[in-house]
């Protein structure tokens, strides 16, 4: 099809069609890496891995799942192949079921990395291609329409955990079963590729955000505000991987349950992007200042010792990593123009992966000696980055007053 071709409304149908077929092409993922997530703490712990090694894996892990972005971002722009990216990367999913093979924790962690490297060659294509569909239904919308249903797979994955761990206590068949989406995940990608070729036909002749000041993607110090205010949300942001590891460790629930508590969590995920989006298109970047109020009660809720506590916490942590996944990606789109989106998602996605790993791996430190320091930490965090927030507020209204140039 000939997207230059299409009305205004057709190419909008279209680029709704788009999202909607990359949203399913992100849940087979998630069936697949977010299944395997849901009891990576339990299982490495499983192998001999200490909550400091366990802390550390899951920091680089994320770490290596953002870093690399820079490189890939940068291909895509320069090449402008978004697709073979993709494909490589979604290709690479394969490391999860292949986890069934580890006997130690030194294995496991090399899978781990495997599948994080995908998802970093992957990301900033699909955060691209995406960006050019949502210009046409609102980038907060669009992005929350794809983590919606991105996270229909994030329900689905751990729950195949659940019942591999109720039939025989064994993770192996779980990450066995893996095999399944994971190749349906490409697929279905192949399809996606056939049917909307140049994904950034779309964003032509689509409305502009209204409240986008003039002159934004002219502005790399704002983005760097940006970038620094999501550093520190992230940075007190707990992994699920510590959190479950704490309550297998303190005895708070059994192993069975913690994929059912991960799946608790992607539901809430995939409500809470949808409204996320639609807000953050209402209200524009000010609502960003939601992400450290809701971020910081996390680690006092998650590392408790009554079952009540955590789960609010998990509900919690899920609807802040809708946000994660949803606005804040949303919001480059709508600071940087079309043609530099692929360097600029991974310049931030580094940053983004950088906090993690400090973060996890800071809290994986302080959870061996004393949990009480984990709250201090993330305290300080979360103040810092509302301090930050003030400051690309602030920014923005010199920019909409032609102040900053």
């Amino acid at each position: 099809m000939d997207v230059q071709k299409l009305s205004n409304r057709d190419k909008k149908k279209q680029a709704l069609k788009f999202i909607i077929l990359f949203g399913l092409v992100s849940a087979l993922g998630d069936i697949t890496y977010e299944g395997a997530r849901s009891v990576q703490g339990p299982y490495l712990a499983f192998l001999g891995a200490s909550a400091g090694v366990i802390g550390l894996i899951s920091g680089l892990g994320e770490f290596l799942a953002y870093a690399v972005r820079l490189v890939s971002g940068y291909f895509v722009d320069k090449t402008d192949k978004p697709w073979s990216m993709a494909i490589i990367g979604y290709g690479m999913l394969i490391a999860v079921p292949l986890l069934a093979l580890a006997d130690h924790w030194q294995l496991a962690a090399v899978f781990v990395f495997l599948e994080r490297t995908g998802k970093a060659l992957r990301s900033p294509a699909k955060d691209v291609m995406l960006s050019h569909a949502t210009k046409q239904v609102g980038t907060g919308m669009g992005f929350g329409i794809h983590e919606a249903i991105d996270q229909i797979g994030g329900i689905i994955g751990p729950l195949f955990f659940t019942v591999a761990l109720a039939i025989n206590n064994d993770y192996k068949m779980g990450y066995t079963l893996m095999w399944i989406p994971a190749l349906l995940t490409v697929a279905v990608l192949l399809t996606a590729r056939w049917k909307v070729p140049e994904p950034a036909l779309l964003e032509d002749c689509a409305e502009t955000q209204k409240d986008k000041p003039s002159g934004m993607s002219k502005l790399p110090r704002m983005f760097g505000v940006y970038s620094l205010f999501i550093f520190f949300s992230v940075l007190g942001f707990a992994n699920f991987t510590l959190i479950s590891y704490h309550l297998i460790y303190r005895g708070i629930v059994a192993q069975g349950f913690i994929p059912i508590l991960y799946a608790i969590a992607m539901a809430v995920d995939a409500v809470v992007a949808l409204i996320a989006g639609k807000l953050y298109d209402r209200v524009g970047f000010g609502f960003l200042i939601i992400l450290p109020i809701l971020t910081l009660p996390i680690v006092f809720l998650g590392f408790s010792f009554h079952y009540e506590y955590v789960l609010v916490g998990v509900v919690l942590w899920g609807a802040v990593m809708a946000m994660h996944e949803s606005i804040m990606r949303a919001g480059i789109a709508d600071l940087i123009p079309k043609d530099g989106r692929g360097r600029a998602y991974g310049v931030f996605n580094t940053i983004y992966g950088l906090s993690w790993l400090i973060g996890s791996a800071l809290m994986g430190y302080l959870y061996e000696s004393s949990i009480s320091s984990i709250f201090v930490f993330a305290l300080v965090a979360e103040i810092i980055a509302m301090v930050v927030f003030l400051r690309f507020k602030r920014d923005l209204q010199g920019a909409a007053r032609g102040v900053l140039r």
